[in-house]
């Protein structure tokens, strides 16, 4: 049974611009709604895996993105992240604390490397990282996370900032297949996607891609999403998953949507 980390939007709102998606959004949160919102996606994933909580802490409104927060690979060992922006710098020592406590081992990536742990860190269905780097973390941390790992990492140049963590527009999907939206990339790293998937790629169009349909937390066969175009959603039920839509509108004004709001443990 998969495990997430959550963290409830008790502070969230958005105050600060560090991504496109947040410029003009200051200020504009339903914080009512979000919780709603939030609430809901707890308890469609809590029926299909297990939650832990991390406590929220007042002036860090992004600590609810906890995917942000560090790469778990493997048993009880984490590197934790080491944000970019000032604003979501201090998460990094409440999300150690949290690993620490709980008895994982911490690492961090040397010399002031930054790195966004797992919304720039994914693994396939066949163990594959892959990693994204341009906007929030940094090309060499690829070349850290292969020398920790011990193993090769498939990197990635994100190469516009609306998609600037590699989750907001690629999802390796349980069944094999890689939920992906081409723009997002260098066309060399689009040539690498090709390459390793092949006809497995389901290419999300602009309109997917902007309800952030790649955002998406897969439990065996559901692919949990805002929402999505009848067309993909056709196209997921061919491959064998059933989509689950929910209302991420609140969370979307910072850029951010499913797969955001956890971590995979």
């Amino acid at each position: 049974m998969q495990t997430f980390l959550m963290c409830e939007p008790r502070h969230y709102e958005v105050n600060y611009v560090i991504n496109p998606w947040m410029a003009g959004n200051e200020g504009c949160v339903d914080k009512v709604l979000a919780a709603r919102q939030w609430q809901t996606l707890y308890d469609v994933l809590a029926a299909r895996a297990t939650i832990r909580l991390i406590e929220p802490v007042a002036g860090l409104p992004d600590m609810v993105f906890t995917a942000n927060g560090g790469l778990v690979y493997r048993d009880r060992e984490v590197i934790v992240s080491s944000f970019r922006h000032t604003e979501r710098q201090p998460e990094s020592q409440h999300f150690g604390k949290y690993f620490t406590d709980n008895g994982y081992r911490v690492r961090r990536l040397d010399g002031g490397v930054r790195f966004e742990g797992a919304g720039d860190a994914l693994y396939d269905v066949q163990g594959r990282l892959w990693f994204g780097y341009g906007h929030r973390s940094d090309a060499k941390a690829g070349v850290e996370l292969a020398r920790i790992l011990g193993g090769s990492v498939i990197a990635l140049e994100l190469a516009d900032p609306r998609w600037y963590h590699l989750d907001t527009a690629f999802c390796p999907l349980a069944n094999g297949h890689v939920l992906a939206y081409a723009p997002a990339f260098s066309r060399d790293s689009v040539g690498q996607i090709r390459a390793a998937f092949g006809e497995r790629v389901i290419w999300a169009t602009d309109a997917d891609a902007h309800n952030f349909v790649c955002n998406a937390v897969n439990i065996g066969a559901d692919v949990i999403l805002h929402r999505a175009s009848d067309a993909l959603k056709a196209a997921l039920y061919r491959h064998g998953c059933n989509v689950i839509e929910l209302d991420m509108s609140e969370f979307m004004k910072a850029g951010g949507s499913c797969k955001c709001l956890t971590l995979a443990l």
